[in-house]
């Protein structure tokens, strides 16, 4: 186990440009991360691609063996890469948090060793035999996103290794420290050159879409830049798992009880500070019930403190960046000046150091408002009310987006037929955005293709092949 200092310094860039990464909270210095350059891309993949073949012939047996040491190096360095995540992202300790995502990323790894795949068997008639097998893709590219940077990353690495492929990832600009010291703690446990973290700008990410030696992309981000990576990844016909924007809809039924919903409704739309692609950003809420939902709602929120990570009393966090904190504010008073009814927050403290924006409800608001029909990526939370559940589903289903959606009820068998109705990837009941990596996840419609998690998860980061006879 490394201290804090020690793991910075290990990350520290000790040669070419630098660029200082500062703490959302404060406007302070984190530290100095390195810009790689093509040229540094170039080296990681024919490093990857040199130590995949040895690397894919362990099996998964070996494979699985080492992803377990890997999770339990994360689990050893787990206070200083939680330490390093909150200053850097700016998500406090505490709460479904810096410390939650650390811990996700060991228990993805554990999953993903565990998870069996075995060979199918497709057609045994005595005559034809045919089996369905998985081999490895070569090397993979990883593009992470600044929300959940640790945890993302994992969630793409880790199916791919499992697979007998190498790994470069290619973090976010906003948040590469925390990538380039998870990546090095994993290294602790894996062969060298098999996962590498190039830390550059947008050049780095368009030449690692397009490279010839990658096989495989995967991405999470926003629809606009997944859509420009299917473009340049078309030359030489990359496979691809996109998970894209959400904008998630959940429909709370007349049947529901607003009290013991609220705390489930607050952290499916509030989780990270509402910077999650799968959180709840339109509550479509029943006429009978929408004052009640709307003040169970703005009591929970009222009492979640918000402020700098490293305090251990708080729960919700500074926006990462300024330009994700004026998207929320643009969004907050365009709605508050069409005649939406603030509930709770709008109200950001201009004096205040750092991206914190604080938790807002919008009640008597239009479907066709901005707030509802563009993805906020914060912490505002537009309430709309309806009179019947097929004006809910249509309301759900009009956006071009489906990557989540929930219903609550306190008829769960109602509410899964309702579910049946929603277009989106994943429809949870009576909570939203609970992931767990036994389950497959991926989007419908722009919220991208392709699964993640599970059995399902693995298959993707293999090529399939046919064995027939």
């Amino acid at each position: 186990m490394e201290t804090y200092d020690a793991l910075l310094a290990a990350i520290a860039p000790t040669s070419g440009e630098t660029r200082t990464i500062l703490d959302p909270a404060t406007g302070q210095p984190v530290g100095q991360a390195p810009v790689h350059t093509v040229r540094d891309l170039e080296q990681a993949i024919a490093a990857a691609a040199a130590a995949q073949p040895e690397w894919a012939a362990l099996g998964h047996d070996a494979r699985s063996a080492a992803l377990l040491k890997a999770a339990d190096a994360v689990e050893r360095s787990a206070e200083e890469l939680a330490r390093l995540l909150s200053r850097e992202q700016g998500k406090p300790l505490n709460g479904p948090n810096a410390r939650f995502e650390v811990g996700a990323c060991a228990a993805w790894l554990r999953a993903a060793a565990a998870t069996p795949l075995d060979p199918e068997t497709v057609v045994d008639d005595g005559e034809t035999r045919a089996e369905l097998h998985y081999r490895p893709i070569g090397v993979v590219g990883a593009i992470g996103p600044w929300n959940w940077p640790m945890m993302i990353t994992v969630w793409q690495l880790a199916p791919a290794l499992r697979m007998g492929n190498a790994v470069v990832v290619k973090p976010s600009e906003y948040t590469p420290l925390s990538v380039l010291a998870l990546v090095h703690v994993l290294n602790q446990e894996l062969p060298d050159g098999l996962l590498t973290a190039v830390s550059g700008g947008r050049d780095v990410g368009e030449a690692l879409a397009g490279h010839p030696g990658v096989g495989k992309i995967m991405f999470t981000g926003s629809t606009a830049t997944g859509k420009a990576i299917i473009k340049s990844s078309a030359e030489t016909v990359k496979r691809l798992t996109l998970e894209l924007g959400g904008n998630d809809a959940g429909i709370v039924l007349p049947d529901a009880d607003p009290k013991a919903i609220a705390e489930g409704l607050f952290w499916g739309a509030f989780i990270n500070t509402g910077q999650t692609c799968a959180a709840l950003k339109r509550l479509y809420v029943h006429d009978t019930l929408y004052d009640a939902v709307c003040a169970e709602l703005a009591t929970v929120a009222a009492a979640m403190p918000m402020g700098n990570g490293l305090d251990e009393t708080n729960v919700l966090g500074p926006l990462q960046n300024r330009q994700q904190y004026d998207i929320v504010a643009r969004l907050v008073d365009a709605a508050r000046d069409s005649g939406a009814r603030i509930l709770l927050g709008g109200d950001p403290d201009p004096d205040r150091p750092g991206h914190f924006y604080p938790a807002t409800l919008v009640a008597d608001i239009e479907n066709s408002n901005p707030l509802v029909t563009e993805e906020q990526f914060g912490p505002a939370l537009p309430i709309i009310r309806y009179s019947t559940v097929d004006e809910a589903v249509a309301m759900a289903n009009a956006l071009d987006v489906g990557l989540g959606a929930s219903v609550w009820s306190a008829d769960p068998a109602a509410a899964r037929t309702v579910a049946a109705r929603l277009e989106a990837g994943t429809v949870w009941i009576n909570k939203h955005g609970a992931v767990d990596p036994r389950i497959p996840f991926g989007g419908a419609k722009q919220s991208g293709y392709g699964l993640e998690f599970g059995a399902e998860g693995l298959k993707a980061l293999g090529v399939p092949q046919i064995i027939n006879g």
